[in-house]
């Protein structure tokens, strides 16, 4: 048998009330936590809609203050900028073989557009493995022969072979100049190609020369143009994160941390400084602003000690 409900007006009435007015505190409790830990739903639920919370928000926060101290510890080298500095101080002079004989010197700088870009091209391409002073002499002759398009589809190997010789490699650059100035001729109009994608497909073109052409020939900065002087010296200064074996390797992780707008800069400073002070055996560490802040060149005597060796000399022993 069912009991019977209580009257209001009665004792168990006030028992009820009482029992209510607890559970709807304890009721409000518990939606007060839930606001916290928990998406409120509205009436636009039914509908699928969220009520955004106090929480949300805290969470997008979080999430670009992650982002910003990710951006804010990205890896650079130490010293990089007194390091930077100094080989600009070193370079003031602009005196080195590539000031004077580099690509942006090797081409005839009135002829038309599309020529001036070809002779760029070229003077990249005879670059490799070859010293600025063979690879100026090279394009002079060429250009004496008359370095255009045309000119050079006309001219047979022999011939080509020896107005380049001796650059490095020269039979086969050779056969990859005619090559290229070919598909120049038949796919570009007698120019060259706007992209570094459609660079590095020519023969005897890659990344480095496609990238110094873009900057050279069109005024366009696409990457750190990296040869063996800025591959080493890259490493000595240990401005790559860890040891890189290849100046490919070397360009990729310098364009992870360097500032972009001394892409361009950084292959004539780090070029001329190689050819000049930083060379490949026996560099001239005495003479350069960084040796007491190169990694290269820890456990070097102090230069402005006494030179022992030096004094033993003159004094005949």
């Amino acid at each position: 048998m069912c009991a019977a409900a209580p009257r209001p007006g009665g004792s168990g009435g006030r028992m009820v009330t009482r029992q209510l007015g607890r559970a709807a505190g304890e009721a409000a409790a518990i939606g007060s936590r839930a606001h916290s830990t928990t998406t409120v739903p509205s009436k636009s639920s039914r509908k699928g809609k969220k009520v955004n919370v106090l929480y949300d928000s805290l969470e997008e926060g979080m999430a670009e203050k992650e982002e910003t101290d990710s951006k804010r510890l990205k890896w650079e080298p130490g010293n990089w900028r007194q390091q930077l500095e100094n080989i600009r101080e070193m370079r003031r002079n602009k005196d080195a073989p590539v000031d004077q004989m580099g690509a942006e010197k090797c081409f005839d700088s009135s002829a038309p557009p599309e020529v001036m870009r070809y002779q760029v091209l070229l003077s990249l391409m005879l670059s490799s493995q070859t010293k600025d002073q063979v690879t100026s002499a090279a394009m002079l002759r060429l250009r004496e022969h008359g370095l255009t398009v045309d000119n050079v589809l006309q001219t047979d190997d022999v011939t080509l072979g020896q107005l380049i010789y001796p650059v490095g490699f020269w039979k086969n650059k050779v056969k990859y100049i005619k090559q290229t100035t070919a598909i120049l001729k038949q796919q570009y109009g007698s120019d060259i190609p706007r992209t570094v994608k459609e660079l590095v497909n020519l023969p005897g073109v890659g990344p480095k020369m496609a990238h110094l052409v873009m900057d050279i020939a069109w005024n366009n900065v696409t990457g750190i143009g990296v040869d063996t002087h800025v591959h080493r010296i890259s490493n000595r200064l240990k401005w790559v994160k860890k040891e890189t074996k290849t100046p490919e390797e070397t360009r990729v992780a310098l364009e992870d941390w360097l500032p972009r707008d001394l892409w361009s800069e950084i292959n004539w400073l780090l070029v001329g400084f190689g050819q000049q002070i930083c060379l490949p055996v026996n560099p001239r560490c005495s003479e350069c602003l960084n040796r007491h802040i190169c990694p290269a060149a820890k456990g070097m005597a102090d230069p402005r000690a006494p030179d022992l060796h030096r004094g033993r000399e003159a004094a005949g022993l």
